[in-house]
This record gives C-alpha cells, structure tokens and sequence, in this order.
C-alpha cells in the first residue's frame, strides 16, 4: 500500500488550526493529541483546574464533527453509569440495553481519579477492546475511540490513585501549563463576546481520519530503531530507582507514536529523534518509582529523561530506502 504522507500532514495542520483557535499558545499539547488520535492511543491529562484541559477535548470532538460525551467522575459512581444498563422492557418483555456516556467517539472522563477503583476498571474494557459487556452481552465501541482523561494533580483529599493497569491503557500523559503573559491576554480578547468553540467546525472527517489511521500503520520503521525502542523501555525495567518499569504496551506505544509522529511531520519513516521526544510522554506515567527514591525527591519523569540522555542513539539507514 502507497501512503500518501502528504495527505496525513496537511490533515495534521488543518486540525493544528482549528484547535489553535481555542487551545492559545500549546502547539506541542495539540501535537501530542494528534498523535494520540492517529494511533489510537487515550491520553490523561494530568494539570491544574482552568487550563483547557475539557476545552481540549471539546475542541477535538467538535473539530472532528465526532460524538463528544463527557463523564463526570465522583465517588458515588457506578460501574453502570459509565457502560450503561439492561432495562426490562415490560411492552416486550426483553431487557433492552440503555447506553452509558462511554458509548461515544471522542470521551471525556473528567476528574477520573475522584471514582472509586470499581468504577474506574468500568473503563478497562472499553480502552483496551473498544468494547464493553454488560450482563453478559459485548457492544461494540464507535470508531475512531478516544477516552480522555483528566486529574488535579494538587487536590488529592476524596481521590483514589489510578491503578496501574488503568494507566498502562493511556497511552501518554500530558499537561497543559499556564500559558504566556501575550497569550492570556489573547484569550481574555477572544472570549469577551463569544466563546471561540461556539464557532468552531469540523474541518476533518471521520472517514479522513479513520483513513489515516490506517496509513500511519504502514510507516517505516527501521531494525535499530525497533531496537532503540525496546532498550529504552528495558532499562526503566533495570533502573536502580525503579520499582516497576514500563511494560511492553509501553514499548508498543512509543512504536506506533512514533510513525504517527513521522507522518505529521511528513515522513514515510521513524527516526530516534521522533522517538526521544515522545518517550517522556509515554514511559513516565507507566514507571512506578521505589519508596527509597521518593523519599529523595525523585520522579519518573527524571528518570526516563535520565534514561533518554544515557541511551546511545542509533546510526545508520533509518528510511529502508
């Protein structure tokens, strides 16, 4: 198959645009999500409240002309109110299947960390298999499927903690920051009449995009870069600081990230580079640090950075050309 890069980076800038206008001055985050969206990957979205972080997801949805659903996490929730549930339906006499918030394109699961662990592993299926089972029946997920996530990394009274196989299924963390001093003053000129997203269309299709996933899959990907990959998640395994390193989802990820960044960038092939800038993004979240190092003030992001400098980069022919 013949992919045709040139389609997948003007495909890239126009969704790069359309976000613009809402998300100010976060290029990169928007990047990120675009290689998320191309890989199939969900995305947590680990920042401070007022940043843009249901803005992001709104905008996404919208930009798409994609199904938007957003659920709100608390900890009174029900796995049920996530799935959805079977309903008797007395005219019938059948139990009918009601869907649950989750049964949408693009899904905001918002203060995910404020659910209880049972309701949080109502997700577990539906990022992993695109599907969820209730009472025993599997219901097909809508395509594309983008869970995304977000949790306050400053409040934690009333929280759980995600379980690690929940943040193994996310394929990057991300966050938002404050945005420049020119920046926010841009926001307070955009906003003083209309929100800028009441305005927003959708300038990709969903055929476009589920298109595109498929093309990325077919991006090149060089023996010493496979192998660049692999070591780099290996020695999250080996790290003194660690206590438990990225998994081979981990490795998987950092591999189809890395051909969606190429094709946005207008390659039909991976180089070390794509993958050294996206590995903080994808192997932090899924490296659980030791007590002993926690204690020194050291953090997950630091060591795969740490991990990421050390590593000596591959040479040689990257195109297959």
């Amino acid at each position: 198959m013949a992919i045709d890069i040139s389609s997948i980076r003007t495909l890239g800038e126009k969704l790069k645009n359309n976000l613009g206008k809402v998300i100010i001055g976060k290029d990169e985050t928007i990047h990120l999500t675009m290689i998320a969206l191309l890989c199939q990957g969900h995305i947590l979205i680990e920042d401070v409240p007022g940043v843009g972080k249901t803005m992001l997801a709104r905008s996404l949805a919208r930009s798409l002309g994609c199904q938007f659903k957003r659920i709100q996490f608390t900890p009174d929730m029900l796995p049920s109110d996530v799935t959805g549930v079977s309903i008797y339906n007395q005219n019938t006499q059948e139990f009918e299947y009601r869907p649950g918030p989750i049964m949408a394109q693009i899904v905001l699961g918002d203060e995910i960390n404020r659910a209880t662990p049972k309701t949080q592993s109502a997700l577990l299926e539906a990022m992993e298999e695109r599907q969820v089972t209730v009472d025993g029946v599997t219901y097909a997920l809508p395509q594309p499927f983008v869970v995304m996530a977000t949790q306050n990394p400053i409040e934690y009274e009333g929280t759980f903690p995600l379980p690690e196989a929940q943040l193994d299924r996310f394929l990057m963390r991300i966050d938002l920051g404050y945005t420049s001093l020119g920046n926010e003053i841009k926001i307070l000129e955009q906003q003083q009449l209309v929100h800028p997203i009441l305005e927003l269309d959708p300038v990709v299709s969903v055929d476009e995009i589920l298109e595109a996933q498929k093309a990325v899959k077919h991006v090149h990907v060089s023996e010493s870069v496979k192998r660049y990959i692999v070591e780099m998640v290996r020695e999250t395994r080996e790290h003194p600081e660690v206590y438990l390193g990225a998994s081979p989802r981990g490795s998987l990820g950092l591999f189809k990230a890395g051909q969606a960044r190429a094709a946005l960038l207008d390659r039909d092939y991976v180089l070390p580079d794509d993958i050294k800038f996206l590995a903080p993004y994808i192997l932090a979240h899924r490296v659980m640090v030791s007590p002993a190092a926690r204690l020194s003030d050291v953090n997950a992001m630091k060591i795969v950075r740490e991990i990421v400098n050390s590593l000596a980069i591959p040479g040689g022919e990257f195109s297959g050309r």
